[in-house]
């Protein structure tokens, strides 16, 4: 049996995610990046969102490849040739790239994440399960920039973003990681989660459920900020504020201060009116023929897309 490899590409630094923290909080409008959620809580918080009956994304997506995975597994290994790499983009646990193995029977497996430690009990799980297959974690930030060696693609890939994590992009920065992955591809495809637009009614209680774990996991970047800055937020001081900017087609979540308060940490301080808010996260909803277009604008020749019943969700695959 293989053995799992491992590569730390990005290096965490604390002072420098402390910096970049700081100065979203003393911007005009304070903003904090979504990936300061993701502290250990906030990722098992995640996990329990994934299970919300209000958070239609993760099972809206798993029906798509129950009923269409074939289809879209021709398709994939059309653009890329037999057992192709398959680099899965914010891996996380591994579980919705495993349910391809299967169909796409890769070569190789290269699970991309911020920290490999999070990859590290998945990756082996996985190996038991498919002892021949190369498996690599990557330790990567690819919110800033997505590059991967060159030996770990000997050829066209097959990129894997599900869970439709690119809302969380402004469309700028939306052409840029998509560029950027039609270059890691190699020649090979894209295959991507899209959450697309709907009415507001079943949009605002996904990012605002009435158990309040959504609410809990906005929350919790306030305790991740005092852990991180050496800040004195205080979290009854706060609530967890969502809505649908239908003229922005995107959620926005933000933190709101319940009364005027001050919050410090080492050297600095910011005053926040009632009502004042810290925004916290973007989810951008698309349009079919938008996001196509986003596609081909990436330089992307051949988009192809699969949904639901109901037109909720969709999944895209790009190649050329």
């Amino acid at each position: 049996m293989k053995t799992p490899e491992f590569l730390q590409l990005h290096q965490i630094d604390d002072a420098l995610l402390a910096r970049e923290a700081a100065q979203g909080l003393k911007a005009a409008r304070a903003r904090v990046a979504p990936k300061f959620f993701y502290d250990a809580l906030g990722s098992r918080l995640f996990d329990a969102i994934t299970e919300l009956p209000e958070y239609y994304p993760t099972r809206t997506e798993a029906a798509i490849f129950t009923a269409h995975g074939a289809a879209i597994a021709d398709a994939a290994l059309a653009a890329t040739g037999p057992a192709p790499t398959l680099v899965d983009l914010g891996a996380g646990n591994c579980a919705k790239a495993a349910r391809l193995f299967p169909l796409l029977a890769p070569r190789r497996y290269v699970a991309v994440d911020i920290s490999i430690d999070y990859l590290r009990q998945a990756l082996a799980a996985l190996q038991r399960e498919h002892p021949a297959t190369s498996l690599v974690g990557v330790g990567l930030d690819f919110s800033s920039r997505l590059e991967l060696p060159a030996a770990l693609a000997d050829g066209p890939a097959l990129l894997f973003y599900p869970g439709s994590s690119i809302g969380n992009f402004a469309p700028d920065e939306a052409l840029r990681l998509l560029r950027q992955a039609r270059a890691a591809a190699a020649g090979g495809a894209l295959l991507i989660g899209v959450d697309l637009v709907k009415p507001a009614s079943v949009l605002e209680p996904a990012y605002d459920d009435a158990l309040g774990v959504t609410a809990a996991f906005n929350l919790n970047l306030l305790r991740h900020l005092n852990r991180l800055l050496q800040a004195d937020f205080v979290l009854r001081d706060w609530r967890h504020v969502a809505f649908f900017d239908a003229a922005e087609s995107r959620i926005e979540m933000h933190l709101e201060a319940r009364r005027t308060l001050t919050v410090t940490w080492p050297d600095s301080e910011r005053v926040f009116a009632a009502g004042e808010r810290i925004h916290t996260e973007n989810s951008a909803k698309w349009r079919p023929e938008a996001f196509d277009a986003l596609l081909r604008t990436a330089g992307f020749t051949s988009v192809r897309r699969w949904t639901d019943a109901q037109g909720w969700f969709a999944v895209c695959l790009a190649a050329g």
